[in-house]
């Protein structure tokens, strides 16, 4: 078991030579130790006069007592019976305790990354021990907190398939996990042998200087991904989305109400309990703001890069299929600007809710048509090409029609509004939903990753002759569904994705992206169908044959 080596060339080769490893030597600090230091700085502060008076002045006479304002003060108290010595040395051993034991759990807190698994050992009574195997890496996520980079030191979280599975890695030397995520991403793509590495630019600078280009270096790491983001977002756009978020539209609700309360009830209480309400509530938006500032976006070797944050930075790197569903949103209040934003469903957050899951399912958020157009190429190059992006642009205009099937009038009865926006479109490799009118929604599931198609009517949509179809992935914030369809094309797609659904996973291999570095050439996209002539012979079923489970027991079922 080795120590911490210092930030040389080589040092993901060390630390994956599978043998057990030390994490930072910060991390006590990290991970505990600022609460002792600021409990023992709140002792000492209100210990400062009576240590004062304990070492210049003499101790109390007889007869003294506490001064006004000491009852009740057990600091008082220990002083006026003469105890300040033994207290001092109560907390000298309690502190020295602490020591001890943050250095006995950090010896005892080691890691190890072997040839098909990253494993972690931690526990002083009781001892646990997590696994991740590489072939299973759902995505690589480093955090950079504020007082983290001032000591030189980065989370990295492995994100695994699996009900929020992850290990976690804290910490590491700030400038070293970039060079440890790729070599865990080289190992997890195939390649099980590493290339002879340079000796780090930054190695021979000194302490302070390292400190400064960690703090001011961009998040994305310049030797693995274009110097700049293919997607910039403005401060004032993203204030701008904050403001004219549902949050924004439910706050001055309540604001309303409250006011309309006091002025009926003639009561100044309630005003004053507003006031924390919409502190709390400016805190809400200078914490959305600050971990989602400075965001950028760009292709690495190894699956999109997403970094984001002001103070504490982040970010994310995508390995090629790792995204099981991506939904496109413009909420009402964003369309006269034009603005998106864009959710993913992926394995390893399937439960993440609220703050704790937004930045591992958030890819963009806020951008233009233009913005999602080359977040959807990074992630799912199919949509690139031109035979597939007027899907894109159909999808996220009113017009009906623009390549998805039609939703028959009668569907109006439901969707009184949305009934034109619905329908789906597929390619050779995704199918993608359009739905909604006031909040419209374009969501795009790769084939490879569907699991299941459901088919679902009730006594209302069976009087209509309409049904339900979804398309089931794993949980997250993504439902791909259609809410109405023709019954007959309902039917017609159960089939005829099932079966694609069925060969694109078995002829998926993104889980080995190195060893199939190049994308399909553009003759080989010719070759493929093309998706306008797919959804016009959809347009017009044939009447299909009556189904049975047993026809595509691994992805349909109907309901």
């Amino acid at each position: 078991m080795s120590d911490q080596p210092a930030p040389t060339a080589g040092f993901a080769t060390r630390l994956a030579d599978g043998q057990w490893h030390r994490l930072y030597w910060a991390s006590p600090l990290l991970k505990g130790g600022f609460a002792l230091v600021a409990i023992l700085g709140f002792i000492l502060a209100n210990l400062r006069e009576r240590l004062v008076d304990f070492f210049i002045t003499p101790g109390p006479g007889p007869g003294d007592g506490p001064g006004p304002g000491d009852n009740g003060d057990i600091v008082a108290l220990v002083y006026d019976h003469g105890q300040t010595g033994v207290a001092l040395l109560i907390i000298a051993g309690v502190l020295l305790l602490s020591i001890v034991a943050f250095s006995v759990a950090w010896r005892m807190h080691t890691f190890r990354i072997s040839a098909d698994a990253v494993e972690v050992r931690s526990g002083i009574l009781f001892r646990h021990n997590r696994q991740a195997r590489l072939d299973r890496i759902q995505g690589i996520h480093i955090t950079r907190p504020f007082f983290a980079r001032l000591f030189g030191a980065a989370k990295i979280e492995l994100s695994v398939a699996g009900q929020d599975a992850k290990v976690d890695l804290a910490y590491l030397g700030s400038g070293q996990v970039d060079e440890l995520r790729r070599e865990i991403l080289r190992r997890a793509s195939g390649v099980q042998q590493q290339e002879a590495e340079t000796v780090a630019a930054g190695a021979e600078q000194g302490l302070v200087n390292r400190r400064l280009h960690e703090l001011l270096a961009p998040e994305l790491d310049p030797s693995s991904a274009p110097a700049e983001s293919v997607v910039r977002i403005a401060p004032l756009r993203l204030v701008g989305s904050l403001v004219l978020s549902e949050f924004t539209v439910f706050l001055l609700v309540v604001v309303a109400a409250l006011i309309l309360s006091a002025t009926w009830v003639h009561h100044g209480l309630v005003l004053v309990l507003l006031l924390p309400s919409l502190l709390g509530s400016l805190g809400f938006y200078v914490r959305r703001f600050t971990k989602s500032v400075r965001y950028s976006i760009a292709a690495t070797p190894d699956g999109v890069r997403v970094g984001f944050g002001l103070l504490t930075t982040s970010n994310d790197t995508l390995p090629p299929g790792r995204i099981h569903a991506i939904e496109v949103t413009q909420p009402l209040l964003w369309r006269p600007f034009g603005w998106w934003m864009i959710r993913i469903n992926r394995a390893g957050h399937a439960s993440s809710h609220g703050s704790a899951g937004q930045h591992h399912t958030l890819l963009l958020p806020v951008g233009r048509a233009s913005d999602v157009d080359k977040v959807l190429g990074l992630v799912l190059p199919g949509l690139t090409g031109a035979e597939t992006r007027h899907l894109v642009v159909g999808g996220l205009s009113a017009a009906r029609g623009a390549g998805f099937t039609a939703t028959p009038r009668r569907a109006m009865v439901l969707r009184p509004f949305s009934w034109r926006r619905t329908g789906y479109a597929t390619t050779s490799d995704a199918v993608l939903l359009r739905s909604g009118f006031f909040w419209r929604r374009l969501r795009v599931v790769p084939l490879a990753r569907l699991q299941s198609l459901h088919v679902a009517q009730g006594p209302v949509r069976r009087m209509l002759d309409l049904a339900e179809l979804h398309f089931n992935t794993i949980a997250g914030p993504v439902r791909a569904s259609l809410g109405v369809i023709d019954r007959g094309l309902a039917l017609s797609a159960f089939e005829s994705l099932s079966a694609a659904a069925v060969a694109a996973a078995a002829s998926d291999s993104s889980h080995r992206w190195a060893e199939h570095p190049e994308p399909p050439t553009p003759a080989e996209h010719a070759e493929r169908p093309s998706p306008a002539e797919d959804a016009g012979a959809l347009e017009h079923p044939t009447p299909p044959e009556p189904l049975t489970i047993a026809e595509h027991p691994p992805i349909g079922r109907i309901a």
